[in-house]
C-alpha cells in the first residue's frame, strides 16, 4: 500500500524541501494581503424602468451582418418578431438582469446555448466549430492554441450592448454556419454625455479564505502583465534562433548548455507557495463618452475600461482507466490547482452621422492573463508501488486587438454598407515547468521514503521540465452590401466578403537530465535542484524535445472569398419569404515549419481547396393576429480549426490531457431544416416552439488513446456521418403584482417576470461497416473510433433555462432567481475502447439583486449576486456498470458577489 499522504503537507516538495524560511517568505506572493479574484461585472449606472430602456441591439440589416439598426423600441422581442429569421436577442437590459460578468455566461440563458469549458459556447449541441463569432458583424480571431474560435469568456459585459443569436441560416453570413451565428454588439455612440463608475468584490466557498497554491512570479501580476522576470534571457533566446537542437552533441558542449539552463528564471517560476487565506476578487470599470453637434453632423465618442483579479482553486480526483472494465485506475491523482485570472479591456469609440448616413469607427483591446500553480500527489498503475508527486506553475498570456470602420450609406431607393476589420490575437506561454518527485515505498529505499527527483538519472520517474510556446494571429476582414428598393415590401441585395487569417504557434519544449545524483541533491527542492551551484557541479543538462512527439512549430492560412444575393420579399398579404444562395471559396493550410533544418519528418501537410453554394430560404406566414410560422432550410459547412489539422502535442491544463491534431481532417457539410411558431399574445410577452433537424456529413470528432505512461491523449477524425434533431420551446410572461395583491403601495408599481426555454435534442454518428477515417495520412476502419448510435461531443439531451423575478417599472428594483440545467454529455470517445468519457453540468441556481438609489445626489446601482446556491459539483467521468472512473471531479462552491455603480 501507498504511504497517505494529505493534501495540506504537499508543499514538502515545493517549500519545505531543503528551504529555509527566510526565503519562503521573500517569495510569497502576498498572501492574504493582496487583492485579487473572480470578478462581477461592474455595476452600471441606475437604469430606468426595463420596458422604457430601448433595446440598442445591433441585428443583420439588409445584407450587412455587422449592419447597426439601433431599435428604439421597448424591447427585444420585437426584434424576434419581425427579423426574418430565427433568432434570439440578449439587450442590454436582458444581460444586466443576468448579473453575469462576461458575455459567455449571459449567453447560456438563451434557449438552445450552453457554455463549454473556458467560454465556447455551443448552439443546440454542436461545439463550438459549428458556432460562429461575430463583433459588429466582423469575424474574431482566436487567441487559444486549441481553437480557431473566440472565447466568449473574455469578453466583460461592460463592453457589449448587446447580442444577437441567429438560428436559421441566411446567406449574407459566412457559410461556417452550423449550429448559429453570435453577433456582438459593443456599445453605441451616445447622444448625451455621462460617466459611470463601477466596482465589486467576491468571493466563493471553495476558494476564498481557504487553502491554495501559488508562486512568487513577478511584482506587478495582479495587473496582468510580466514585469520582465519572464522575459527569456538573451543567451537562451541566442539558442533558441540558432536553428539548431539545445542539445549537448554537434552544436553545444555540456559546459555551454549548463550556462543555457544556468540563465533561466529560477526560484520566482519554479517555487510553489501555501496561502491558507486566498485573498478576495476585485474588479472596476469606468464608461464615459458623449457627442458634438457639428453643425449638419454628430460626432460621438465613447470610451470604457476595465480590471478584474479573480482567484479559483480546484481540489481535483484525476484518473484514467487501466482496464477495459474501468475496474483499475491506472493514473490516480488529486490535484490542488489554482488560477489567478486578470482580465483587462478597453473600447474607444467613434461614430459620425450626418442625415441617414453613419460612419463608426470601433477599437477594442482585451489582455486575459493567467497564472497557475498545481500540486498534486497519486499513482500511476504502471510505478508499481510509487507515488508521484507533481508540481506545476505557469502563465498564460492571451491578448486580442481589434479595430473595425464600418459605413451605413443610403441614396433614395439604393443603400451601400461597407465594413473592414483588422484583429490580431497572441498567447504566450514562457516557463510552463513542471517536478515530479517520487516515493518508492520500499524498505530498503536508502533516502528514507522520501520523495526525491533523479532527473531520470536513477530510472525513478523524477522530471524536471520547462516550455515555452507562443501564438501570433492576424485576420484581415472586409465585406460590401448594396441594396435596392425593388418596390414596396421587396429588397434585394448583393454583397462580397472577404478574410484571411495568418496563425503562427511555436512550441519548445526541455527536459533537465541529471546522472547518478547523489540522495543529497535528489531531496532539493524545485529551485535548488536547478540552482547555477547544481547544474554546474553536477552537470545538470538541459534537453530539447521540441517536435518529439509532432512538429514544433506550424504555419496556418485561411483565405475566403465570398458573393451572395439575397431577396426579401412579401409574396402575398402575411406571407414574406427571405432568400439567398451564396458562393464561397476557401483555401486553408497547415504547413509544419521545419526550426532544425532536418525536414519535416512525417508530419503531414493539409490542404484543403474548396468552393461551396451554400442556398437558403426562409418563409414566414402570419396565421393570425400577432401569430406566425417559419420554415427554413439551408446548406452550410463547418471547416476543421487550425489546432486540431497539426501534429502538435498541447496539454490543456484544465482538463490535464494531452491534445494532438490530424492534418487529415477535411470539411463538414451540413443541410438544415427549422421549422418554428411564435405566438406575441401581448407586449414583451411571448411563447415559441419550434422543431429542427440537421445532417452533417464528415462531422469533425474528437477521440482518445493512451501515451506509454498511461495518460490519455485526445485527437480529431472524421466521422462518416451523424444526424441532430431537437425541439425547442420558449416563453416570457409579465404578471402584475397589483392585480395580484389589490391595491397595496409596495406592489402597484412592482410586475412578476417569468421566462422559460427548454431544449431537447438528439444527435447519432453514423458508422457503417465499410466507413474510413484518416488519421495522419492513414486510413483505418472508423469502427476503430467510433460506435454506430454514439451522440456527438458536446451535445447534451435536455438544456433548461428558468427566470424569476421581481421587478419595479418605475426605478430600477430587480430581483430575479435563475437556474440553468444540462444533462450529462459527451466530452471524448473512450480509449482503446473504453466507454465515452462524459461530463455531469448538472443545475446550477442563481440569484441577482439590483437596487438603484440615489447618493450623494448621483445615480447609484448596487448590485448582489449568490451564484451555484446549490454548490453543483463538477464531474468528468467514465461508467461501465458498477465501475466508475473520474476524469475529473471537483467542489465548484458558491459564489458570492456585491458591487457598487455610480452615474456622474
Amino acid at each position: 500500500m501507498s504511504k497517505p499522504l494529505s493534501l495540506a503537507s504537499l508543499l514538502l516538495v515545493s517549500t519545505a524541501l531543503v528551504s529555509p524560511a527566510a526565503f519562503a517568505q521573500d517569495a510569497a506572493p502576498g498572501g492574504a494581503t493582496q487583492s485579487a479574484t473572480p470578478a462581477a461585472d461592474p455595476a452600471t449606472a441606475a437604469d430606468p424602468a426595463p420596458q422604457e430602456e430601448p433595446a440598442d441591439v445591433s441585428i443583420p440589416g439588409g445584407g450587412n451582418p455587422g449592419a447597426d439598426i439601433v431599435v428604439t423600441t421597448t424591447r427585444s422581442r420585437n426584434l424576434i418578431r419581425t427579423t426574418p429569421q430565427v433568432v434570439s436577442v440578449l439587450s442590454s437590459a436582458d444581460i444586466a438582469r443576468t448579473g453575469e460578468g462576461d458575455i459567455a455566461g449571459a449567453l447560456q440563458r438563451v434557449t438552445g446555448l450552453s457554455v463549454v469549458g473556458n467560454g465556447f459556447v455551443y448552439v443546440r449541441g454542436l461545439g463550438d466549430r459549428y458556432s460562429l463569432a461575430l463583433l459588429n458583424g466582423s469575424p474574431l480571431p482566436s487567441p487559444e492554441p486549441l481553437k480557431r474560435v473566440v472565447p466568449l469568456d473574455i469578453f466583460p459585459t461592460s463592453v457589449i450592448a448587446s447580442s444577437f443569436v441567429q438560428k436559421s441560416y441566411s446567406a449574407n453570413f459566412p457559410g461556417e454556419f452550423g449550429g448559429g451565428v453570435i453577433n456582438l454588439t459593443t456599445k453605441a455612440i451616445p447622444r448625451d454625455a455621462f460617466l459611470s463608475v463601477g466596482a465589486s468584490v467576491s468571493g466563493d466557498t471553495v476558494t476564498t479564505g481557504q487553502l491554495g497554491y501559488t508562486y512568487a512570479g513577478s511584482k506587478t501580476d495582479w495587473t496582468g502583465f510580466d514585469n520582465g522576470t519572464r522575459t527569456i534571457p538573451t543567451l537562451f533566446q541566442n539558442a533558441l534562433s540558432s536553428g539548431n537542437l539545445i542539445a549537448v552533441g554537434e552544436h553545444y558542449t555540456t559546459e555551454q548548455i549548463g550556462l543555457i539552463a544556468s540563465s533561466l528564471s529560477n526560484a520566482r517560476t519554479t517555487v510553489l507557495q501555501r496561502n491558507n487565506n486566498m485573498p478576495v476578487n476585485f474588479s472596476g470599470e469606468v464608461t464615459g463618452g458623449g457627442s458634438i453637434d457639428l453643425g449638419g453632423a454628430e460626432l460621438g465618442l465613447i470610451a470604457t475600461a476595465s480590471l478584474s483579479n479573480t482567484w479559483r482553486t480546484r481540489q481535483t480526483l484525476q484518473q484514467t482507466a487501466g482496464a477495459p472494465d474501468l475496474s483499475i485506475a491506472d493514473n490516480d491523482f488529486t490535484r490542488v490547482i489554482t488560477d489567478n485570472r486578470v482580465v483587462a479591456s478597453g473600447l474607444i469609440g467613434a461614430g459620425l452621422e450626418f442625415g441617414e448616413n453613419k460612419i463608426r469607427w470601433t477599437n477594442l483591446y482585451i489582455r486575459d492573463t493567467l497564472k497557475q500553480g498545481s500540486l498534486a500527489v497519486g499513482n500511476r498503475f504502471i510505478s508499481a508501488n510509487r507515488d508521484l508527486l507533481v508540481q506545476n506553475t505557469a502563465w498564460y498570456e492571451r491578448q486580442l486587438i481589434d479595430t473595425q470602420l464600418t459605413g451605413e450609406f443610403k441614396f433614395d431607393k439604393f443603400s451601400l454598407d461597407l465594413r473592414g476589420g483588422y484583429a490580431n490575437t497572441q498567447r504566450e506561454a514562457p516557463y510552463e515547468r513542471s517536478f515530479t518527485y517520487v516515493r518508492t515505498n520500499q524498505a530498503s529505499d536508502p533516502t528514507g521514503n522520501k520523495f526525491v527527483n533523479d532527473l531520470g538519472g536513477n530510472n525513478l520517474e523524477g522530471v524536471a521540465t520547462v516550455s515555452f510556446s507562443d501564438l501570433n494571429e492576424n485576420l484581415y476582414s472586409a465585406g460590401a452590401d448594396l441594396s435596392y428598393r425593388v418596390a414596396p415590401g421587396i429588397t434585394g441585395t448583393v454583397g462580397y466578403a472577404f478574410t484571411d487569417t495568418g496563425r503562427t504557434s511555436t512550441r519548445r519544449d526541455f527536459t533537465y537530465r541529471g546522472s547518478n545524483l547523489p540522495i543529497s541533491v535528489r531531496q532539493l527542492r524545485p529551485d535548488y535542484l536547478l540552482s547555477d551551484y547544481t547544474i554546474q557541479a553536477y552537470d545538470i543538462v538541459l534537453l530539447e524535445t521540441s517536435g518529439s512527439a509532432g512538429t514544433a512549430a506550424f504555419d496556418a492560412k485561411l483565405r475566403t472569398h465570398a458573393g451572395y444575393g439575397q431577396l426579401k420579399a412579401e409574396i402575398i398579404p402575411g406571407l414574406k419569404a427571405d432568400l439567398g444562395v451564396r458562393y464561397e471559396t476557401a483555401k486553408q493550410t497547415v504547413v509544419p515549419i521545419d526550426l532544425f533544418g532536418n525536414g519535416a519528418g512525417s508530419i503531414v501537410s493539409t490542404n484543403l481547396n474548396n468552393d461551396y453554394w451554400l442556398p437558403a430560404a426562409t418563409l414566414t406566414w402570419e396565421v393570425a393576429k400577432d401569430v406566425q410560422v417559419r420554415v427554413s432550410g439551408s446548406k452550410t459547412i463547418a471547416r476543421p480549426q487550425f489546432r486540431e489539422l497539426v501534429s502538435q502535442i498541447y496539454l490543456d491544463t484544465d482538463s490535464n490531457r494531452q491534445f494532438r491534431g490530424n492534418p487529415s481532417l477535411v470539411d463538414s457539410k451540413l443541410t438544415n431544416a427549422e421549422a418554428r411558431a411564435e405566438w406575441f399574445f401581448a407586449r414583451d410577452q411571448r411563447v415559441t416552439l419550434g422543431g429542427f433537424y440537421k445532417k452533417i456529413d464528415r462531422p469533425i470528432e474528437t477521440f482518445s488513446s493512451f501515451n506509454s505512461d498511461g495518460s490519455v491523449n485526445t485527437s480529431f477524425a472524421n466521422a462518416p456521418k451523424a444526424t441532430l434533431y431537437g425541439a425547442e420551446f420558449e416563453a416570457q410572461k409579465y404578471f402584475s403584482l397589483a392585480d395580484m395583491f389589490g391595491g397595496s403601495k409596495f406592489f402597484s408599481p412592482r410586475r412578476l417576470l417569468l421566462v422559460a426555454n427548454y431544449t431537447y435534442s438528439k444527435s447519432k454518428i453514423k458508422v457503417g461497416p465499410n466507413d474510413l477515417a484518416v488519421i495522419n495520412g492513414v486510413s483505418q476502419s472508423a469502427a476503430n473510433l467510433f460506435r454506430d448510435g454514439q451522440p456527438l461531443t458536446g451535445q447534451s439531451d435536455h438544456l433548461i433555462n428558468l427566470q424569476i423575478g421581481m421587478e419595479d417599472t418605475d426605478k430600477l428594483s430587480q430581483f430575479t432567481f435563475l437556474a440553468n440545467y444540462a444533462s450529462k454529455r459527451v466530452t471524448s470517445r473512450g480509449p482503446s475502447g473504453q466507454p465515452d468519457i462524459y461530463e455531469k453540468p448538472g443545475i446550477e441556481i442563481d440569484f441577482v439583486a439590483r437596487q438603484g438609489v440615489k447618493m450623494f445626489g448621483l445615480d447609484t446601482e448596487i448590485k448582489f449576486t449568490a451564484r451555484n446556491i446549490l454548490a453543483t459539483k463538477y464531474q468528468e467521468y467514465q461508467q461501465l456498470g458498477g465501475n466508475k472512473i473520474f476524469y475529473n471531479r471537483y467542489n465548484v462552491g458558491a459564489r458570492f458577489s456585491l458591487g457598487i455603480g455610480v452615474n456622474f
